[in-house]
């Protein structure tokens, strides 16, 4: 009987170890599937790079955050010239900071090619990237 009752209980704690488990295994699984819905419409192509509204939020709260500060971490952000001419939503002055293929925000050390651009009141303008663009200059991200 003492065999049969150790066996039991032993069964049972293996039992919910495992099932213990599998709950935070299934949690992460359905947040990473909400988390690929949420990230499943494309806003901008720059090269071959999709960016999802929520990085392109990331980089503009920070980039902007960084401009109020006075922060440049890495140089950025930056007043941004616009010598291509691009057709932007707002009126000038146009800054420039960092958005990463990825999809961490940038704290400094390379930039990669990519950009948000926003104005001085934090308003999103456009997304550029030096890539396919001749020398130092910008071309516009695909607006998707």
């Amino acid at each position: 009987m003492g065999f049969k009752l150790v066996s039991l209980v032993l069964a049972l704690v293996s039992a919910a170890a495992v099932s213990a488990r599998a709950i935070p295994a299934e949690a992460a699984a359905a947040a990473a599937a909400e988390h690929l819905e949420e990230r499943a419409t494309c806003v901008y192509t720059c090269g071959s790079v999709c960016y999802w509204q929520s990085d392109i939020t990331d980089a503009l709260n920070q980039g902007y955050s960084d401009y109020e500060s006075g922060t440049t971490p890495g140089g950025y952000p930056h007043q941004y010239q616009d010598y291509e001419g691009f057709n932007f939503p707002t009126s000038g002055p146009w800054y420039e900071f960092p958005i990463l293929s990825s999809y961490t925000v940038y704290t400094g050390g390379s930039p990669g090619p990519d950009r948000v651009i926003f104005d001085v009141n934090g308003n999103l303008d456009s997304l550029i990237t030096h890539t396919g663009a001749s020398g130092n200059n910008f071309v516009a991200c695909e607006k998707n």
